[in-house]
């Protein structure tokens, strides 16, 4: 579920270049124009698709990678997918006989937490209350507790990955976090700073690497929770340094307000709950993964926010959510079909 996204495009070719898979269903809401080898594509929404259980059938794992981040102005609408449409998934995997699940947790699925330590896979899964993606992927998080519970032969996998970014994705991820009036370049010199806010510090890594940590875990017999981030943990001062910018202090309480104005305004896809969310992240130990998954990322941090930077200029792939701009308009139609809408 969701091959054609960030991390399912690259998992998908990863898969199909190991000789050990034999083939490859992909399944997501819209058919893309590529095809690897080994690859069917199959059209499917989770949230309604009465057909999951025959299309797991035969299956050795199922991934379940299908998220919906926007409308963010319209809650129930990604609960269907992300609550509802996961409740669905793993139902059909109980019903299809299937042995494996490996879902895309996040590291938004984890309560506030310290931003001067790690933290391993056990601390508590409870999420941001007001925000609407923290809250929904909490609450899978429960879901899948009582499927494990339920299905003790199924073996499990929860990847909770940092902020998961790349070239490819960048026009996608500014569409949907950003909105129609983010530029697609740097700015001019003379305006460029980078506010630096308190408990402004999360981990990001690099699409590659995590598909290769869900490519992992689909083949090796593990199961649990696994944390995934790069090094170096990412802040005001590094994403001064890699813009050639300077940091500015903002009080929070200043900088929340302009995003809360700016979400308001429809200006901005990401409402300040989400702010709130990402400032209260805790910063994740992946020693989990390098250990049981022998996972280690080949792109550091830094490396990937370079890559995201210079995609949101050149980036983009050829699978409908990754697409440079949106068909039969492209700017015009995010900002006609309102900023922070389903698209």
């Amino acid at each position: 579920m969701g091959a054609t996204g960030n991390i399912g495009s690259r998992l998908v070719r990863l898969l199909a270049d190991d000789e050990r898979v034999g083939s490859i269903l992909g399944l997501a809401r819209r058919r893309p124009e590529w095809t690897p080898p080994k690859t069917t594509w199959v059209p499917v929404d989770v949230t309604t698709d009465p057909g999951l259980p025959a299309l797991f059938a035969g299956a050795d794992v199922v991934v379940h990678l299908a998220v919906l981040f926007q409308p963010s102005r319209h809650p129930d609408i990604t609960w269907r997918t992300n609550v509802i449409g996961s409740e669905r998934v793993f139902r059909a995997v109980a019903e299809a006989g299937v042995p494996a699940l490996v879902h895309a947790s996040s590291v938004v699925a984890y309560g506030p937490g310290p931003k001067d330590r790690p933290v391993d896979e056990s601390w508590p899964t409870d999420g941001w209350p007001t925000a609407p993606y923290p809250r929904e992927k909490a609450y899978t998080e429960r879901l899948l507790d009582v499927f494990e519970h339920r299905y003790p032969g199924v073996r499990v996998v929860r990847l909770r990955p940092g902020i998961v970014i790349a070239a490819e994705s960048a026009p996608q991820q500014r569409r949907v976090f950003a909105g129609p009036f983010f530029p697609a370049r740097r700015p001019p010199r003379p305006l460029r700073f980078v506010p630096s806010v308190p408990r402004l510090r999360f981990q990001a890594l690099h699409g590659d690497d995590a598909a290769d940590a869900f490519h992992r875990a689909v083949l090796q017999p593990v199961h649990g929770p696994f944390n995934l981030a790069a090094d170096p943990v990412i802040d005001a001062d590094l994403l001064a340094r890699i813009n050639d910018a300077r940091p500015l202090p903002v009080p929070y309480r200043a900088a929340r307000a302009i995003v809360d104005l700016a979400w308001r305004a429809r200006l901005l896809a990401t409402s300040a709950d989400m702010f709130d969310a990402v400032l209260a992240l805790p910063l994740m130990d992946t020693t989990r993964a390098r250990l049981r998954l022998g996972w280690t990322p080949r792109h550091s941090a830094t490396d990937a926010i370079t890559d995201f930077l210079g995609g949101l200029r050149q980036g983009g792939a050829d699978t409908p959510p990754l697409r440079r701009s949106l068909p039969r308009g492209g700017r015009l139609r995010e900002v006609s079909t309102g900023t922070g809408e389903h698209q």
